[in-house]
């Protein structure tokens, strides 16, 4: 048997998804699900015309929640009606209705996978998945900070003149405003950021800012983002297919804090392995446990 994807939400993220899973050939089968029944068939008819110049042979069709029940992953890329919000929690009141709404119909169905949340603001609304479910914590967690772990790669990689992919480290905490760079766990070409000289020349708040700000950005230029979170999904949903055992930073549930936050954690084919915690500083732990306070008082609200 393959391995079955199922992508409620056809926005600009759920179609941008979609698009990366069939042009990387990461899943066998595709199940696109939107309230917009017309908008999802759209969706499929454009990838299947694709399909013939790509490197596989997915299955691609529009369907219900119960074309779900044998999916391996769900993913829901629920979006808000009204994009250009500068915080994510603006958008909590009326994505947690519709999650309120779609999960239960998912497990109905008889959905027993993974489920994927890009819905904003993740943390909260990977957290109201979990809870409606009913499903262990390691099979319900969220992108997190993993695209703003990219955008800090993408930053740092301009600043001291280097490929990205020669960054390492994370953004930890809300993929929000209370989020913040571990600069204690960057690395360029394995060597901590701190130690560098040039490090000296750089003001690392002015590129926490930049990291922060980069979404905005985007959002103020075309309207939206798409391209980097649905590359960041892709990529998750390859290592569970590969049960790579990767380590992403994603929202998945801390226990010490009682709640789904960013943090890197290890990920397969049952979901999340563990979590991955890397030493951080005092200060940078303060940090932590302040983002997972807005996050907790956010949670209270639905």
């Amino acid at each position: 048997m393959g391995f079955k994807v199922g992508i409620i939400g056809c926005g600009h993220v759920g179609a941008d998804v979609a698009f990366s899973l069939v042009t990387q050939s990461i899943c066998d089968e595709l199940v696109l699900v939107d309230e917009r029944a017309d908008k999802a068939q759209s969706e499929v008819l454009e990838l299947q015309d694709m399909l013939s110049l790509t490197n596989g042979m997915t299955r691609i069709t529009a369907g219900v929640f119960g074309d779900l029940a044998d999916a391996d992953v769900v993913v829901t890329a629920i979006g808000p009606k009204t994009l250009l919000r500068e915080d994510r929690m603006e958008e909590l009141i009326e994505t947690s209705q519709s999650i309120k709404q779609i999960v239960p119909q998912v497990v109905a169905a008889g959905f027993k996978g993974i489920f994927l949340n890009i819905t904003n603001p993740c943390d909260v609304i990977t957290s109201l998945i979990q809870e409606i479910s009913g499903f262990p914590e390691s099979r319900v967690f969220g992108t997190g900070t993993l695209l703003d772990t990219a955008r800090m790669k993408r930053v740092v990689s301009e600043a001291f003149g280097v490929s990205n992919r020669s960054v390492e480290g994370y953004v930890m905490g809300e993929h929000g405003e209370s989020q913040f760079v571990a600069w204690s766990t960057v690395r360029i070409g394995g060597i901590p950021l701190l130690e560098l000289p040039e490090a000296a020349g750089v003001d690392l708040a002015q590129l926490k800012d930049q990291v922060r700000a980069g979404g905005w950005n985007i959002l103020l230029g075309k309207g939206w983002t798409s391209f980097g979170i649905a590359t960041c999904a892709a990529a998750l949903l390859l290592a569970i297919r590969n049960d790579a055992a990767a380590v992403f930073p994603v929202s998945h549930f801390d226990a010490e804090e009682g709640c789904y936050i960013g943090s890197p954690a290890v990920v397969g084919a049952a979901g999340i392995k563990c979590d991955w915690m890397p030493a951080l500083t005092a200060d940078e732990r303060k940090l932590y446990q302040l983002s997972a306070d807005v996050i907790k008082q956010a949670r209270l609200t639905v």
